[in-house]
């Protein structure tokens, strides 16, 4: 989405590596029963809609960035439904789930209160050590260690605390949250999402570009300012905007620094739709402290908007399209067998909860540099920046800046430098 902004403000020429725009903030279709992806719904839009990423909604955002992303896809507007799931006690918790106090018994109330109300002031260097003086020891073991376990794919206790904003602390609502109802916060309470997917949003910005698709980058010569592709083409350049992640670039470019590199994590996409289960929850998404495949996250596209289920089951909601997320160690993708290990796994554990019945549609997605992090104390992102920049290579966007943001923030920052671009021209 970046990139597509960045070539929608500037006018300058887009090198896509697929053949269609939206990298992983792409929607896709798939009919029950068959397993070929298809680009656009079928005209009798009997298919579910999965997406490449997962579950990308649109939160926050600049008013004007906003506006602009209804005028090129009309979009919906939702409040979030999120909660943490704990299987061995099938309970659910409302996300912040330290704003929930009162769904745990007495005693993890009471110890819970207490610590996060007494906590020192805090003194950390990694995640591991800020999560347990935030939240305490019990909330740390029952699900804030645990979580991030899986979602970091084991980094937690060695890299920095990284976006706080995400589970905000607030001591008055921590404490009416032991008794009482609490009123929803974070940096998603709204979200948006295009009426017609996010194809629509990427295809609008894509009108306004000119895309050479089929253009995968092998190699960028700093000396000789030139981009090097997979069908052995290349272009001359004077400067670049660049959304591809940053190690990735600096592989490319072969630059060499001398700070380690920050670390990465992958993330398998399994996309789901199938038989809803009776104990399907009405949930947007969940965040799973334990499960036996290894998953961290699972989320319901279709408790979002029906459109994502096949046309014949948005009345009767007797469907359900699901996705599902595991985390793992930068690069290390599973073997093939290994994928249909994991997913016949996941679909058995959908179905043991009660969120699934028969599947009609199972798809997998690699997602190689899905979650960013950081050393505590790494020097590696701003020298890394500093050094593409010297040889007029400006990185732009979550993955290229080493940053997570959303869909709107990735266009502001894109239609940014962009514009700064069309007037250097």
């Amino acid at each position: 989405m970046t990139g597509l902004a960045a070539g929608w403000a500037s006018g300058l020429p887009v090198f896509e590596a697929e053949s269609a725009p939206g990298g992983i903030c792409s929607s896709y279709y798939i009919r029950p029963g068959d397993s070929a992806r298809l680009s656009r719904t079928p005209r009798d839009e009997e298919a579910y809609r999965f997406e490449i990423g997962g579950g990308h909604w649109i939160f926050g955002g600049d008013p004007a960035v906003l506006r602009l992303i209804r005028r090129l896809a009309p979009a919906k507007e939702y409040e979030r439904r999120s909660s943490v799931y704990f299987p061995g006690q099938n309970l659910y918790v409302p996300y912040p789930l330290q704003n929930h106090l009162r769904c745990f018994d007495r005693e993890l109330r009471s110890k819970a209160l207490v610590e996060i109300l007494t906590a020192p002031k805090p003194r950390f260097k990694t995640m591991a050590e800020w999560l347990k003086q935030s939240f305490g020891p019990t909330l740390t073991g029952a699900f804030f260690g645990p979580f991030h376990e899986l979602y970091t794919a084991g980094l937690w206790k060695t890299i920095a605390p990284q976006d706080p904003y995400k589970s905000p602390i607030d001591a008055g609502l921590v404490i009416r949250g032991a008794s009482d109802s609490t009123p929803a916060i974070g940096y998603n309470t709204t979200f948006l999402y295009p009426r017609a997917g996010l194809n629509a949003l990427a295809q609008g910005l894509a009108h306004g570009c000119d895309i050479h698709y089929g253009k995968r980058v092998t190699r960028i010569n700093t000396t000789k300012k030139t981009v090097q592709f997979e069908d052995g083409t290349s272009v001359i350049y004077q400067s670049l905007i660049s959304t591809l992640p940053l190690n990735r670039m600096l592989e490319m470019t072969r630059l060499q620094l001398d700070e380690p590199p920050d670390p990465f994590t992958s993330v398998l996409v399994l996309n789901v739709g199938g038989v809803r289960g009776e104990r399907c929850p009405p949930d947007h998404w969940l965040y799973m402290p334990a499960s036996r495949a290894g998953f961290h996250r699972v989320g319901f596209y279709s408790n979002v908007d029906a459109s994502f289920l096949p046309r014949s089951a948005r009345t009767r909601r007797n469907r359900v399209s699901i996705y599902v997320e595991r985390a793992y160690p930068g690069g290390q993708r599973p073997s093939p067998e290994g994928i249909q290990d994991y997913s016949d796994a996941t679909v058995c554990e959908l179905q043991d909860w009660g969120f699934l019945k028969d599947v009609e549609a199972l798809d997998p997605t690699w997602i190689d540099v899905a979650y960013t992090w950081s050393w505590p104390g790494s020097k590696w992102r701003a020298a890394a920046l500093k050094a593409l920049e010297k040889h007029d290579i400006q990185m732009v966007g979550r993955y290229a800046r080493w940053t997570f943001q959303g869909i709107a923030d990735s266009i502001r920052d894109g239609l940014y430098v962009g514009s700064a671009s069309r007037v250097n021209a």
